[in-house]
């Protein structure tokens, strides 16, 4: 089946697709990520990381590390979450994942409808935007594939919380373990853990 994603905003122009991932988790580091595609890229499967499967995701990401143009992964810690709230921290990590770009866009299509301006970029904000173009949708893939590979490594570590199934958002399980075992270094103290 043909994906319904678009190509791009600006046709003339390098156009980099930016999301993030982990803005609802009780733990761990809220990520973001960046892709600049070709301009003909397309692909049937891509769509907003939440609609596909693990292996979905994973063959997505090795294609689109593959073939696109720049991209970079990028995160803000539990302690920034905490000292600017999530919505300046998932900004943050949308700014660093930029910074590490080879290739510098001429303009930047974010998912959602918040954005601090990046330095000398224009952007566009698009409210699902990961179900609308595909380099939203690859930054989605990106972000969502390092996230959850990020929080099971972190799993070994901390085996009580079940990170490796609940990556870190507010499951029964999760909330139960915080009461039980109390929080770690990875935990968002300024969330409501244990209620």
């Amino acid at each position: 089946m043909p994906s319904s994603l678009k190509p791009f905003f600006h046709p003339r122009l390098v156009e980099a697709g930016l999301d993030e991932v982990g803005r609802g988790c009780l733990a761990g580091p809220v990520v973001a990520a960046v892709a600049i595609l070709p301009p003909d890229y397309h692909h049937w499967l891509l769509n907003d990381s939440k609609q596909l499967s693990r292996g979905e995701r994973e063959s997505l990401r090795a294609e689109i590390e593959r073939e696109a143009f720049a991209w970079a992964v990028a995160e803000a810690s539990p302690v920034e979450i905490d000292t600017f709230n999530i919505l300046q921290a998932s900004l943050l990590a949308m700014h660093r994942a930029v910074d590490q770009l080879t290739l510098r866009p001429e303009h930047l299509l974010v998912d959602g409808n918040r954005f601090n301006p990046y330095p000398f970029v224009p952007h566009t904000c698009v409210v699902k935007g990961d179900a609308t173009y595909f380099s939203i949708a690859a930054a989605s893939v990106l972000a969502k594939t390092y996230r959850d590979a990020r929080m099971e490594a972190l799993a070994a570590q901390f085996p009580h919380y079940g990170w490796e199934r609940n990556v870190g958002y507010p499951t029964a399980q999760h909330r139960r373990a915080i009461r039980e075992w109390g929080t770690c270094e990875h935990h968002r103290k300024s969330f409501r853990l244990g209620e």
